[in-house]
């Protein structure tokens, strides 16, 4: 079964819940009844399989066998029958390394991977996918597709899979429920019936439906002054410790600048530089026209510095939430520079309404669906209009009405004159707003 439905349908709370990891009651209210073979969910957590977004979240060992055999070793089953389990679970999923491999130096694509044969070693009858392909590279995308269509072949387990982009998994789902937000369902019946006798109405209520692509924006072509170069640039997460050296970059006002390639060649790392959060391994990131009698090397700016003039978006939204409520959230930043309080106020209302976010003010960001997450981290940064904004995968999450509203607010920024680098795997997002592609590979060869 293919689950959809607009962001904050309630699709991944569904998930936990016949998962039985949403918690008690002080986590939040239920009624009505839930069962999983005739009995409630909680007490059938061995029988329920569940792979999340992230990849990396859910590695849990140093090595990859380790790995597999930790949920089998809490269900107490025998040695023999765990190092059994483990090797006919990784054949399964096709991860065709030896068990001690280290798990820290496989790809986005193999951790997923890897994953799913942690869950099915314990043979749950339910298994259960949270939009597994979110993080992923296009190779990571089919190479997990084509994993679960191996277990599918080999085990009887009921498959429940949640994506936005639905032609992914067509091949292996024979029915579609697509829920409405607020609670119900908008559509139930196998893939021809749901998606294309109502593919128009529900492309209208925020479900990818292929054949019903999102509108992109008009942009203006005009560009503006340069507002960061690099010079002989390497980036690496350790010191003097290079992934991959940069070509020499000139990122102009009102231009965007997409960064693309493969999962682990160093996109975050170079956005993380970019933006004056990390040191480069080498070479320099010049910022003179944000600067404003300031160091003309990011790198060098204090946090309070950098807030209105680079605004940074990491990969996963939670990362850089600090206050308790959404509202709160959205206006520390402009607090932070001393904007009076009712243009706080002004610009937190505008953003929350933009981006959807307005029914949610007094909501916990962590609470929230993990496409409202992503955009409030979006909003959060644009709280304080930078001159230039570092947006890690800034569209994930998004169904297709969300997805078209972000990225028409980033276009009227672009006009508005900032600068935007994004790094992606969203073709769509690329070919919206990118002005440049920059395609990093693995080692020091670039494309661009």
């Amino acid at each position: 079964m293919l689950l959809l439905g607009a962001s904050g349908a309630g699709k991944s709370t569904l998930v936990h819940a016949l998962a039985g990891v949403l918690g008690g009651d002080d986590e939040g209210e239920q009624r009505g009844e839930l069962s999983v073979d005739g009995r409630s969910a909680q007490d059938a957590r061995g029988r329920v399989g569940l792979v999340l977004q992230d990849p990396d979240s859910q590695v849990i060992l140093a090595r990859v066998g380790d790995d597999v055999a930790f949920g089998c070793e809490n269900l107490g089953l025998p040695r023999e029958e765990i190092w059994r389990r483990v090797h006919e679970a990784l054949d399964a999923v096709g991860l065709d390394v030896p068990l001690n491999h280290p798990t820290s130096d496989l790809s986005g694509g193999q951790k997923q991977r890897l994953a799913l044969a942690g869950v099915l070693a314990m043979q749950p009858g339910l298994l259960l996918l949270d939009e597994p392909t979110a993080n992923l590279d296009p190779e990571g995308v089919l190479e997990v597709r084509d994993a679960v269509g191996r277990v599918l072949e080999r085990v009887q387990s009921t498959f429940v899979v949640i994506e936005h982009r639905v032609e992914v998994w067509l091949g292996l789902v024979n029915r579609v429920v697509v829920l409405e937000p607020g609670g119900g369902v908008l559509a139930d019946g196998s893939p021809d019936e749901v998606l294309l006798a109502q593919g128009r109405s529900l492309a209208a209520s925020g479900v990818w439906i292929p054949g019903f692509p999102p509108a992109s924006p008009t942009r203006s072509a005009a560009t503006g002054p340069l507002v960061m170069a690099t010079d002989n640039l390497e980036v690496g997460r350790v010191p003097s410790l290079a992934v991959n050296a940069i070509p020499d970059l000139a990122i102009t006002a009102g231009s965007a600048l997409a960064i693309t390639g493969p999962n682990g060649v160093g996109k975050s790392t170079l956005g993380l530089t970019l933006a004056g959060l990390l040191p480069p391994a080498a070479g320099r990131v010049r910022a003179e026209l944000l600067a404003r009698g300031l160091s003309p090397h990011p790198i060098a700016w204090k946090s309070r510095d950098l807030v209105t003039r680079i605004g940074s978006v990491f990969q996963d939204p939670e990362h850089q939430f600090v206050a308790a409520t959404v509202r709160d959230e959205l206006a520390v930043g402009p607090r932070v520079v001393g904007i009076p309080q009712r243009q706080v106020a002004q610009r937190v209302d505008e953003l929350a309404i933009r981006l959807r976010l307005h029914h949610l003010l007094g909501a916990n960001p962590f609470t929230l669906s993990g496409g409202e997450k992503r955009r409030l981290s979006v909003a959060t940064v644009l709280a304080t209009r930078p001159g230039l904004l570092v947006l890690d995968e800034p569209t994930f999450g998004q169904d297709a009405r969300t997805w078209q509203e972000l990225v028409a607010l980033l276009a009227e920024l672009l006009d508005d004159g900032s600068a935007i680098v994004a790094i992606t795997h969203d073709n769509e997002l690329v070919s919206a707003l990118g002005d440049r592609e920059l395609r990093l590979t693995d080692g020091s060869r670039v494309i661009r």
